[in-house]
């Protein structure tokens, strides 16, 4: 199994249907789950998926819709029966806080958890969280009531190239020096470090809900391999998308192809369609590497290949 997988654990959006629970998504990344806007029965879901409630260790929410935030409290109190051992950050636009504290203090428990509280200001791209194999960002997005959505980056990378080494008379103990000073000097000529390696970009995730087209979105998604965004309405119901600030699937495929995005999955969709079909054909006129999530949906996000010039 792919150690950089999503997992759809709810995909309906305003209220659950008999086919579709409440918003929820799992990306496992390199050994940290990341719940992403957990609605009504997420518990539930990740059993029926087969994920621990410990494999979470951040909690992403986009703003305070019920569909987006009301499986919080159970969550909370499931890490603690399950006497979670690390840390758990809830991440959330500062303007919720309330929201927040009143989920996870909604019944009565014995909290055990080391749970922090990381509200977000409104804004531009913002970085939440940084380690040596992952950035967290947020930035604000368009919607009625105050929204972020979120970007895991994984930072690019490199290797050293044996051949252009050699060519570069770069050998020994001079690699090391190489790769601590950024340049080196061999024989009257600089030698730099890209000069003699391989890159390789990170691999990125975005995650945008609940907002009509807007700049937030597109930086979110710039190039991103794989993009979870909400496709509430299709394309002929693009007028009740605009009046409550959603996306139509066609303009979620929109943002995708500007952005550069390797794979679309669209989501969260209005109880009013019992199938999405329409919405793929609407996102597939605009951008072809597109799917429809359904509750249990699983995606691989593989690691991005070497540059082309690899050996």
């Amino acid at each position: 199994m792919s150690s950089r997988e999503l997992i759809a654990l709810g995909t309906s959006s305003q209220v659950p249907t008999k086919e579709r629970s409440h918003n929820a998504y799992l990306l496992r990344w390199e050994g940290r789950g990341f719940l992403f806007d957990p609605g009504e029965g997420a518990q539930r879901q990740l059993t029926f998926a087969g994920v621990a409630a410990c494999s979470i260790h951040y909690i992403c929410i986009t703003h305070f819709h019920g569909d987006h935030c009301l499986g919080l409290a159970g969550i909370v109190q499931r890490l603690s029966l399950d006497n979670c051992d690390h840390p758990v950050h809830i991440f959330f636009p500062e303007e919720s806080q309330v929201y927040v504290e009143r989920l996870c203090a909604a019944a009565i428990y014995q909290p055990k958890i080391d749970l922090i509280l990381n509200p977000i200001k409104q804004g531009g791209m913002t970085d939440l969280l940084r380690t040596e194999e992952y950035v967290l960002k947020a930035h604000a997005l368009d919607h009625t009531v105050p929204t972020i959505g979120f970007r895991l980056q994984e930072p690019d990378g490199f290797r050293f190239d044996p051949e252009k080494l050699k060519l570069a008379g770069v050998h020994g103990p001079m690699v090391s020096e190489l790769l601590r000073k950024g340049n080196l000097e061999v024989e009257n000529r600089l030698i730099r470090l890209q000069d003699v390696t391989i890159p390789r970009r990170g691999s990125v995730f975005a995650f945008i809900m609940d907002t009509r087209p807007c700049p937030g979105a597109a930086i979110l998604a710039k190039d991103a391999d794989l993009v979870v965004m909400e496709a509430t309405y299709i394309s002929e119901h693009k007028e009740m998308a605009d009046q409550y600030r959603h996306s139509t699937a066609q303009e979620a495929a929109m943002i995708a192809a500007s952005a550069g995005v390797h794979q679309l999955a669209i989501t969260h969709y209005s109880q009013r369609y019992t199938n999405p079909e329409q919405h793929l054909k609407d996102a597939r006129e605009v951008f072809p590497n597109v799917i429809a999530l359904n509750d249990f949906d699983r995606i691989k996000i593989p690691r991005r290949a070497w540059a082309s010039n690899s050996i």
